[in-house]
């Protein structure tokens, strides 16, 4: 196998991924049940020498192909769902569904990985192990990646086809990207992106008349008071260099203009790339909250919900897929990022459990201005379908080499 021979047959698969892509775009679902994405992916995966285990607890799809000899399996993740907006983008296959939008590129990821399916399934009876496609809803906050795995989706390989241990030892996933431009991949060894949890915040006071404010226990001013100071703790106790984001996005309280209320409530989120961080923000955030409250004779409820882990990138098998990437795409066109990104990925929770990485693909065509493009989950995001070549290749490129084809 030569990368030009496997870039060059991608090229050949792009009017069938643009096809897919467009379909799964203008039926965009949400969540972690999806019927409509899987039927297009089951479809689009028909006739290829895979074994399909529809997972019971979301849409998810495991697609196992198995080569003709013993080896190794890796893993190649690709999310399906879309984001709950409106689209704006005024593209010929714009939604059709209201309020829901492909704003960050999941059809794309999955078309890719219908491409890299094909370009592997033809060389099926050379590979020296197995690959497991991972189809995976609900990233966009639902865990999907986590009701995958905890439904055995590492356990489907037990065995290779001698009977010899058969584990997945290897993890990869894209995520465009229209803060790159088409052409270009970019990750870096490490921390990747943040983790991303929730947080919210009940003052309990005790309301009445505005014009006596002595007579209540006034929540709001309290409000505003913990509000500043989170973000006080942040600047003033979390080291620069492991950094957090602390965001308030919402505050609630009141009902009129003379009525003292007797709740305010926070509602939030907490960004950070280390789970020492993590833990040091969680526990400042009790603490000031509860500090804040008590000298001003309040009650206060705080909860903080978990959500996605940071993502780590595994540091050897991350130069190893940018090695890989620099053959499909050449040398110059592979960027190790200086820091982390801020968003958060549900990856995290199978690089949690695999040497792994994450690459972004620049999805942002070369005539368009970067500064100017719209972001990922902005509803006119616009992503360059031909960028899916690119992410076809990589994704089946990285696949080989795991796998020990030169």
């Amino acid at each position: 196998m030569t990368i030009e021979t496997l870039r060059e047959q991608a090229g050949d698969l792009l009017d069938d991924m643009v096809s897919l892509r467009r379909t799964l775009h203008e039926w965009p679902e949400i969540g972690n049940h999806l019927p409509i994405t899987r039927e297009a992916v089951l479809g689009a995966l028909d006739g290829l020498p895979l074994e399909l285990t529809l997972h019971e607890s979301t849409s998810g799809i495991a697609a196992m192909l198995t080569g003709g000899k013993p080896g190794p399996t890796m893993l190649l993740r690709g999310d399906m769902d879309a984001l709950p907006m409106p689209e704006d983008t005024g593209l010929d296959f714009s939604s059709k569904v209201d309020n829901a939008m492909h704003a960050c590129g999941h059809d794309t990821h999955t078309a890719m990985l219908v491409g890299a399916a094909r370009l592997l399934s033809a060389r099926a009876a050379d590979l020296p192990g197995r690959v497991l496609l991972m189809f995976q809803p609900g990233e966009e906050g639902y865990h999907g990646a986590k009701f995958m795995l905890e439904e055995g989706l590492l356990d489907l390989t037990p065995h290779a086809v001698d009977g010899s241990d058969s584990p997945v030892t290897g993890a990869f996933a894209l995520h465009i990207t229209s803060s790159s431009p088409s052409g270009y991949v970019a990750s870096r060894p490490g921390p990747l992106m943040a983790s991303s949890d929730t947080l919210r915040i009940k003052v309990i006071g005790r309301g009445g008349h505005a014009s006596e404010p002595h007579r209540t226990l006034d929540p709001i001013p309290v409000a505003c008071e913990i509000v500043q100071a989170l973000q006080m703790m942040v600047t003033r106790r979390i080291d620069v260099f492991d950094p957090s984001i602390v965001t308030v996005s919402k505050i609630v309280a009141g009902t009129t203009s003379n009525v003292i209320p007797e709740t305010a409530e926070i509602l939030g989120t907490i960004r950070a790339v280390s789970e020492r961080t993590r833990q040091r923000v969680h526990d400042g955030i009790r603490r000031v909250a509860g500090g804040i409250a008590a000298a001003h004779e309040v009650d206060v409820e705080v909860d903080l919900t978990l959500g996605y882990p940071v993502t780590v990138n595994g540091e050897s098998y991350t130069e190893f897929s940018m090695d890989v990437a620099r053959e499909v795409l050449g040398a110059d066109k592979v960027i190790t990022l200086p820091n982390p990104i801020m968003g958060a990925e549900d990856f995290s929770y199978v690089v949690e459990r695999l040497p792994g990485t994450m690459m972004f693909l620049g999805g942002t065509p070369a005539d368009r201005n970067l500064a100017s493009a719209a972001p990922n989950h902005s509803n006119r995001v616009y992503f360059d379908e031909s960028a899916m070549v690119d992410g076809a290749s990589i994704y089946a490129a990285v696949a080989l080499r795991h796998l020990g084809v030169s």
